[in-house]
């Protein structure tokens, strides 16, 4: 099989590239990224060919997807506040990017696509679990964008037989999550603060709560999402039900890097959620062998990653 990431240098994207060549399913990959936010260090290592650009080059797209069979497509402006900030460049990089990628998949002969939406979806919805069948609430930009994404899969399928699946990510966090940009996640931020005896930088009380999950255990889902070809136009969550507040992380993160974090409280961020929790029951459902990797495990799998970098 010739597979396509979109955003292939990104944090899941390298991921996933590490993960697929260690299947003999697959004999070529192809990583799609401008690189705004991927890093080709990501990447570095494999045996991978790379088309640098963005996905809104119809042109690009047409030559990254000749002859593949499917496209995992990854590739976004990631962040609420950044969103908040510019909507326009969220929407243009996300859906117009999307339709984009559905266009150039159908124009090279209905390629499986594979693509990343996102938790922030159910936004206002106080619902807790989140099962895929609540009503949408978006509360930013980003999430409005992720929420036309999975809308386009869904579309694509019913009007062109395109196979598609989109997934709803929940806070993914692992190796390869960088610190060093304004928009970088709690995990790696915080991680970096403790080992380098910084205040940790907690927006609002801490009370949020959040389902994280490891890169590893959604590398391995979109994996054999990929080798099994899984044609689901319904929106799967990528989460298992975990549920844990911003202020119970911190002493896993003090506990994996043997620092004492002091936290500095700042005002609640525009956009975000409260409280986020997966109903993690059509995944297990499509995914039986896939277990999650415990918190304490992917935060120290992570801070052994960072204790590798120059």
């Amino acid at each position: 099989m010739k597979i396509v990431i979109t955003g292939g240098a990104g944090f899941i994207g390298g991921n996933l590239a590490r993960n697929l060549t260690k299947s003999p399913q697959i004999s070529q990959i192809r990583v799609v990224d401008n690189l705004s936010t991927g890093h080709k260090e990501n990447i570095a290592d494999l045996d991978v060919d790379f088309f640098e650009g963005d996905v809104q080059d119809s042109t690009l797209l047409d030559q990254a997807f000749r002859s593949a069979d499917a496209v995992v497509h990854l590739a976004a402006l990631p962040s609420v506040p950044r969103s908040v900030r510019d909507p326009l460049a969220s929407h243009h990089a996300n859906a117009t990017g999307t339709l984009q990628v559905l266009e150039a998949a159908r124009r090279a002969g209905n390629l499986h696509v594979i693509a990343a939406s996102s938790s922030s979806v159910y936004g206002s919805n106080t619902h807790l679990p989140k099962h895929e069948d609540l009503a949408a609430a978006p509360m930013s930009p980003y999430a409005v964008t992720k929420l036309a994404t999975e809308a386009y899969l869904g579309a694509y399928h019913h009007s062109y037989g395109l196979p598609v699946l989109p997934f709803r990510f929940f806070n993914v966090y692992g190796p390869g999550q960088r610190a060093d940009h304004p928009y970088a996640a709690a995990i790696p931020k915080w991680i970096h603060a403790a080992i380098t005896d910084q205040p940790l930088t907690v927006h609002g009380d801490g009370t949020q709560t959040r389902d994280f999950t490891y890169v590893g255990t959604v590398s391995q889902v979109l994996t054999d999402a990929v080798l099994s070809r899984l044609n689901e136009p319904r929106p799967v969550n990528l989460a298992f039900g975990t549920r844990m507040s911003l202020l119970d992380l911190i002493p896993e993160i003090e506990a994996a890097t043997g620092h004492h974090a002091r936290r500095e409280h700042k005002a609640d961020r525009a956009g975000d959620v409260p409280h986020s929790q997966a109903d993690g029951a059509r995944l297990r459902a499509l995914f039986p062998a896939i277990a999650p990797v415990p918190i304490h495990e992917g935060i120290s799998a992570t801070v052994n990653w960072y204790r590798t970098r120059p």
